[in-house]
């Protein structure tokens, strides 16, 4: 197709070939327009105006306050590769109790973040040198938090026997202890 030399027919035929952003505003009376609510970009948006809860309110809801139940306990070390996810593992099925592992280090396979910390409940760290880390870069975080460092040096391997009873006897009360407040 060749350029056209009129600019009124230019106009024309971009308007013809240009795609629409946005779905046209639909009319919440009509049944028919009820699933364009129900766009990706606009859902939530268009169902607060129309004032009703999207998606299942009573679904979301049940999933939001489930965590409020549960204590949810961090364990962190340097690498987050053998004591906290022992940690993790040894605590993952005690009822009422949510665990996650982290490690301090850039190199740890999964590093320690604001969401992590703001999670938890109760926080256990290894070494005093973990707890320094943490109060250095989430000083303003920690302030409501319960840290409790519990000593446990770097020689044991993931879900060492020893280490387990080593969980069981320095972090098992003060589980308990959290989960009775």
């Amino acid at each position: 197709m060749t350029h056209p030399a009129d600019k009124g027919l230019r106009r024309t035929l971009a308007r013809k070939h240009t795609k629409r952003r946005f779905p046209p505003k639909p009319t919440f009376g009509d049944p028919k327009q009820w699933k364009l609510i129900y766009l990706r970009s606009n859902k939530l948006i268009r169902a607060r105006k129309t004032g009703r809860l999207w998606p299942h309110p009573k679904q979301e809801w049940d999933l939001l306050l489930a965590d409020t139940a549960l204590l949810n306990v961090l364990f962190v070390c340097s690498r987050n590769q053998w004591r906290s996810p022992t940690g993790e593992a040894t605590f993952r099925k005690v009822p009422g109790v949510a665990t996650r592992s982290a490690g301090t280090s850039r190199n740890a396979r999964r590093t320690v973040s604001m969401a992590d910390i703001r999670w938890a409940d109760l926080i256990f760290v290894m070494e005093q040198k973990h707890r320094d880390r943490l109060r250095a870069e989430f000083r303003q975080a920690l302030q409501h938090k319960k840290l409790h460092v519990l000593d446990i040096p770097d020689e044991y391997r993931f879900m060492d026997t020893e280490l387990v009873e080593l969980f069981e006897d320095l972090a098992g009360p003060l589980i308990e202890a959290a989960l009775q407040e």
